[in-house]
């Protein structure tokens, strides 16, 4: 794989932060300190780096987490089971996939990092091999998933790694949950910051016509629109196109990647999810902030950017480094997903960031 390479993910542009979560009682659990070291590593890993290219980028010496069509591990989560990748020991790190994507999408991340870390990638609910549960989606579910997770399943503080959707859905977590998480690192992640003004739409009251007469046009509209979309995106014609549109070297746009995107929406509620994520996503992104989530946030926080991303670009994770002071950048020549098409350079910045800081493990007692 070229070095300077640009990458975006078949993660959907949309762009949603979630509400507040009520502290999760996770009294039992020990606590795991963290320390900040001052923070100057290798060139590789300091606010601002752009990192270029380096001998890294081996085709040849790459591992690869290996494609399983029935999955992994399960959890059961309020009834609905969820798909979750576990592998090696160490400071847990949870790795958290962006729309439409799963934890295959991290597929060249978890054996790397697993030599020195207790990795988890897990499906959030309605994507991969996550039941699609017909329910009213809002990132508050994928927020109480990922800290139920931790509870549950981890047991102790972690670090939290998304991208995209699943980058938004570590940072208010994180934001909510300060006492289980270590650190969060960010790659190409979804929300907004406030507007100027810093108001947010309250709605008007609704009418008759439009109760009765304009909501069910809307919604047979949307549908009608919607289960196009839907019917098209699933194609692995349609998904091998949009990935080489966003891949800027697309070498790593390969059956298996494209088969870990279209084998869940062969489940018969696909559609059905597809429509509620979508709609939930219109009505409501300009609900939640990044700026809000940030204020609340008390850990390291790394940004793994691609700055050729054509849906989230360098701007925003200046604009995130500038509101939040314990921030460190590290920009690469990739694009929304740069941990899928320059595997090998986000897993050194990320190893080197972890390094930097240090970390106790303490097991949560029985």
């Amino acid at each position: 794989m070229a070095p300077s390479s640009t990458i975006a993910s078949p993660v959907a542009s949309q762009t949603f932060v979630p509400n507040c979560l009520s502290s999760l009682a996770y009294r039992q659990a020990s606590q795991c300190r963290l320390l900040r070291r001052s923070f100057s590593t290798n060139g590789i890993v300091a606010a601002g780096v752009s990192v270029l290219g380096s001998s890294l980028n081996s085709n040849s010496a790459r591992e690869r987490l290996p494609f399983k069509p029935e999955g992994y591990n399960f959890w059961t989560w309020r009834g609905h089971k969820i798909h979750y990748v576990e592998q090696g020991n160490g400071i847990p790190i949870i790795l958290i996939h962006g729309f439409g994507a799963s934890a295959y999408h991290w597929r060249y991340n978890i054996p790397e990092l697993s030599r020195a870390y207790k990795v988890y990638a897990v499906d959030l609910l309605g994507f991969g091999w996550s039941d699609k549960a017909i329910i009213q989606y809002d990132a508050t579910i994928w927020r109480d998933q990922v800290a139920d997770f931790l509870k549950e399943i981890v047991k102790e503080p972690a670090i939290l790694v998304g991208n995209s959707l699943g980058g938004f859905t570590a940072l208010v977590t994180a934001a909510e949950l300060p006492e289980v998480v270590l650190g969060v690192v960010l790659l190409n992640s979804a929300g907004q910051f406030s507007n100027p003004s810093g108001t947010v739409d309250q709605g008007v009251e609704e009418t008759a016509l439009q109760k009765f007469l304009l909501k069910p046009l809307k919604e047979f509209f949307q549908r009608t629109v919607l289960g196009f979309l839907f019917w098209q995106s699933k194609q692995p014609s349609r998904v091998e196109s949009v990935l080489k549109s966003v891949y800027v070297n697309t070498s790593n746009v390969d059956d298996y990647l494209i088969q870990s995107i279209t084998k869940p929406t062969e489940d018969p509620n696909a559609g059905e999810v597809y429509y509620r994520l979508m709609t939930t996503f219109m009505s409501n992104q300009s609900k939640y902030t990044l700026d809000g989530m940030l204020s609340k946030l008390s850990c390291p926080l790394l940004l793994l950017w691609g700055d050729l991303d054509p849906w989230v670009g360098p701007t925003k994770a200046v604009k995130i480094k500038d509101f939040y002071r314990n921030t460190s950048l590290v920009n690469l020549q990739a694009g929304h997903c740069p941990h899928d098409e320059v595997p090998e350079l986000v897993n050194k910045a990320l190893v080197d960031w972890l390094s930097s800081l240090r970390l106790e493990r303490s097991l949560q007692t029985p």
